[in-house]
């Protein structure tokens, strides 16, 4: 590995509030750029939400959250991983998408994600909203169905909306579901609450064989516990971790565009990804931070708190 190339820019060397900000503080490795096949673990912004019902912002979340990974530094503070040390990792830019269509959008996702799996790179995404995993999952899972750990308020398994809406931030993993993009008996979603329209999204995922784990649940048995699950459930089948900054309570991460009341506090926020260890992930995202509802950019730095713990796991299971 090239690690003095692909080592982060240290505080000690350059005041954080300074320079250009990535990833991390992270070099940057542009698709086009030929030591993109160095690459382990790319870290790319998904600046879109153009499949938001209500409270738009997300598209604005990846520059907050590069903003805020200046903050992160080399070694976790419990574990000792140094994950720098471990992988090859650098900030591939942002996926350019089309803010008026949602179709070419995906299809562009597609297309970017397709080069970095060619070039074997594991992919740890800022979203954006959650209809963002969708084109995601369509690149990472040609080969076959994936397993999936889903942290969220919102099972996002809906049919439609507004009389025939396919594609919205509501229903990306009905749609990975119906196309075959994930194995529905190794897809565990966690932290589950809020009010609902109906039980069409529970129902669904009951008759196809997904684990539903509702925040009373989650509560009562402690996060030891179900993540001690979750892995079973996923097995050494390879996984696709998505987490959607809404799982946590809004009293710790007001960001976000669909808040719900009664979720895990910033500590279990960080253990349950931590928890990830000996998970296979193949590819990981945090979406639906939204700086416009916190302007102080805790969310985003919760948010990118999160993708360093998911990225420490990525960096173990390749070594």
């Amino acid at each position: 590995m090239s690690q003095s190339f692909f080592q982060p820019i240290s505080g000690m060397d350059l005041p954080r509030f300074a320079g250009v900000p990535t990833f991390m503080r992270l070099p940057h490795v542009a698709v086009e750029n030929p030591r993109l096949a160095e690459v382990d673990v790319g870290l790319v912004g998904l600046p879109w939400d153009s499949g938001t019902t209500n409270r738009p912002g997300p598209r604005h979340g990846p520059r907050q959250m590069r903003d805020a990974s200046t903050m992160i530094r080399a070694q976790h503070g419990i574990t000792g991983v140094r994950p720098f040390e471990l992988i090859n990792c650098a900030d591939l830019g942002d996926v350019p998408p089309n803010p008026v269509d949602i179709q070419d959008s995906m299809a562009r996702i597609t297309a970017f994600y397709d080069r970095l799996i060619a070039a074997n790179v594991r992919p740890l995404t800022a979203g954006g909203d959650h209809l963002c995993s969708l084109p995601i999952l369509r690149s990472l899972a040609k080969t076959q169905p994936l397993a999936m750990i889903h942290f969220d308020s919102h099972t996002d398994l809906f049919h439609s909306y507004f009389g025939g809406m396919m594609y919205t931030h509501g229903t990306p993993f009905r749609r990975a579901v119906e196309e075959g993009l994930l194995e529905p008996s190794k897809v565990v979603q966690i932290g589950i609450r809020g009010t609902c329209y109906d039980s069409e999204d529970r129902d669904f995922a009951k008759s196809v064989g997904i684990r539903v784990i509702p925040i009373e649940e989650f509560h009562a048995r402690g996060y030891q516990d179900v993540m001690a699950e979750a892995s079973e459930i996923v097995g050494q089948h390879p996984c696709y971790v998505s987490y959607d900054i809404d799982f946590v309570d809004p009293a710790v991460a007001p960001g976000t565009g669909t808040p719900e009341w009664g979720g895990p506090n910033a500590f279990e926020a960080l253990q349950v990804a931590q928890a990830l260890t000996g998970v296979d992930i193949v590819g990981a995202d945090v979406v639906e931070v939204s700086p416009p509802f916190d302007a102080s950019g805790a969310t985003a730095y919760l948010g990118v708190s999160i993708m360093f713990e998911i990225l420490c796991n990525m960096a173990l299971q390749a070594n």
